[in-house]
């Protein structure tokens, strides 16, 4: 490695290591604020667009827990970091073609909306693995433009997911429109809370659930006010993604 790679890389690190270390900072005084238990609110990472090496700093940062939205990249950075015990997050939509390679290398699953995917995730899960934790990907703003389930339609799909033997539902997850203000931001998350809520009170099957993935960069707080159990923080820890931006920093071929 030469100086001026040995520089970047500090820098790299540096600038990595602070941004988590505000993030956590903000979860938590979020957390303090709403009188949440930090234990119960996981930080993950959504890693889509980084190389390899910006999540073994992130590791090294302290961090574990890693969303990806894209198969062939998220392979790809697991071949990297095959030395690391990390845990692996889907948080993008699934063609049916994917979810042999999915059920096979990721521990979660964010974006269950089609009973046929859920089948398709469990029948191919390795039997040797425990079952796959999933979440179903509520649109809870019925944006035209967005994955997910409309809300009334929740129901009928958390049962049908309970019957599959290789998947364990563990709750619901939401992108919302973008809002600007706290209180507005709340909005969406606290309808996610209380769809979640609801599922567990119409049948017993459903009472585990225990699972709200919500809020980014720009509205953690607003999430973690409504109950947010895992926020997908991807560019306050990261920096902004670019179309550059390489998956390997040093390719071979």
């Amino acid at each position: 490695m030469s100086d001026r790679d040995s520089v970047a890389r500090c820098q790299t690190m540096h600038n990595i290591t602070d941004n988590i270390n505000q993030v956590s900072t903000r979860l938590q005084q979020s957390a303090k604020q709403f009188h949440r238990s930090v234990d119960a609110i996981m930080l993950l990472a959504v890693s889509k667009g980084q190389n390899s090496q910006a999540l073994r700093l992130a590791w090294q940062a302290g961090l574990n827990s890693f969303g990806e939205n894209y198969l062939q990249e998220a392979l790809e950075k697991m071949t990297a970091l095959n030395d690391l015990d990390l845990c692996w997050h889907f948080i993008g939509p699934i063609q049916s073609n994917k979810t042999q390679d999915i059920a096979q290398h990721f521990s979660w699953v964010h974006s269950i909306e089609r009973i046929k995917i859920a089948r398709r995730l469990s029948a191919q899960r390795p039997a040797h693995l425990p079952p796959l934790n999933v979440c179903i990907q509520v649109n809870i703003d019925r944006e035209a433009s967005k994955s997910g389930v409309d809300p009334e339609d929740c129901l009928e799909l958390a049962l049908a997911i309970t019957e599959l033997p290789q998947l364990k539902l563990r709750g619901l997850m939401v992108i919302p429109q973008p809002r600007s203000q706290l209180d507005t931001q709340r909005q969406p998350y606290r309808q996610a809370a209380e769809l979640l809520n609801n599922l567990k009170k119409s049948s017993a099957a459903l009472t585990s659930l225990d699972t709200l993935s919500m809020g980014m960069s720009g509205d953690m707080t607003a999430a973690i006010a409504e109950g947010a159990t895992i926020v997908r923080v991807g560019t306050a820890i990261f920096g902004p993604r670019t179309k550059t931006k390489t998956l390997h920093p040093n390719p071979t071929r």
